[in-house]
C-alpha cells in the first residue's frame, strides 16, 4: 500500500487525532491498528504500522552505540518511538514528550509517504514547503538528473 496525501487535522481534548478515513480501513486490516509513533530528525514525527516499523528499528539497533551519528539516531527514532493503537473511533494519541518534540499543539499535517505517514505541526509544514518552492532546480539530487514532471 502507498499512503499519499497531505490532511489537516485537529487534535481533540485529550490529543488524539482521527485517521482519515481513506486509511483507516487498510491500518485496521494492515497491522490490526497497530501503529508505531516515533521522532523524526526534520522535526516532524514518523507513524507507521508496527509491522513495517519493526524491520527499520532491526537495523537501527545494528548500528554501533560508538558512533556518534548512528547512537544519536538510535536516541531520536527507537528512543521517541511509541507502540499506538488505533481505537474504535479511530483516533491515535499523541504523547506529550512526542508533541513537545514536534511542537505540537492543535492542528496538524498528516503526510502520506508511501509507507508511512509524517505528522506535522501545520505552521511548521508549511515553512518546510516554502523553502522547498524557493529552491532552485539545481538543488536536486544527483539521482534526480533528467528528471521531469
Amino acid at each position: 500500500t502507498m499512503y499519499r496525501g497531505a490532511t489537516i487535522l485537529n487534535l481533540d481534548g485529550k490529543n488524539r487525532f482521527a485517521v482519515p478515513t481513506k486509511y483507516r480501513e487498510h491500518l485496521l486490516i494492515e497491522s490490526n491498528g497497530a501503529m508505531v509513533l516515533t521522532a523524526h530528525p526534520h522535526g516532524c514525527l514518523l507513524l507507521y504500522p508496527k509491522d513495517a516499523w519493526t524491520p527499520i528499528q532491526s537495523k537501527i539497533m545494528q548500528l554501533s552505540s560508538f558512533d556518534k551519528k548512528s547512537s544519536g539516531l538510535q536516541r531520536l527514532l527507537v528512543g521517541y518511538a511509541e507502540d499506538n493503537i488505533v481505537d474504535g473511533a479511530g483516533r491515535l494519541l499523541i504523547s506529550q514528550a512526542l508533541r513537545d518534540y514536534a511542537n505540537i499543539q492543535k492542528t496538524i499535517m498528516f503526510v502520506g509517504q508511501g509507507t508511512h505517514f509524517e505528522i506535522w505541526n501545520q505552521e511548521i509544514w508549511n515553512q518546510e514547503i516554502n523553502q522547498i518552492n524557493t529552491n532552485d532546480n539545481d538543488d536536486l539530487p544527483d539521482e534526480l538528473g533528467g528528471f521531469a514532471l
